[in-house]
């Protein structure tokens, strides 16, 4: 089981190419934690928000701001690599697992997935 980890304190990767960035075998969630920590930066609202166990709207499926009809759904793990950054958490993702987090504010069940298929629907 192919495990992604990264420090929350390791430095931003730079000059990379598109293939390192985005084929390597973390399939770019290290990228997407790095958007993150600069999001957290940049808007520290959204920080605050995740760090209350929010879900919010960010680049990929996986947050709302609002209640939706839906009691569940799937979002991409892309979008909890950056979700994890903005908490200031260690980035920590199993390639080949699910993981499911409930929002705090829509109560809607959000299950994290690298399956394009489910993330079709």
């Amino acid at each position: 089981m192919s495990e992604i980890n990264w420090k929350f304190t390791t430095p931003e990767r730079e000059n990379l190419t598109w293939n390192q960035t985005w084929m390597q075998e973390d399939k770019g969630l290290i990228k997407n934690y790095e958007i993150g920590r600069n999001l957290a930066m940049k808007q520290p609202e959204l920080a605050e928000k995740a760090k209350r166990g929010e879900l919010p709207t960010l680049s990929y499926k996986g947050g709302s701001d609002k209640q939706l009809k839906l009691k569940s759904k799937y979002g991409a793990l892309n979008y909890l690599a950056q979700w994890q950054a903005l908490r200031g958490e260690d980035l920590n993702i199993y390639l080949e697992k699910e993981v499911v987090l409930t929002c705090t504010k829509t109560g809607i069940e959000v299950i994290f997935t690298m399956d394009l298929e489910k993330l079709k629907n």
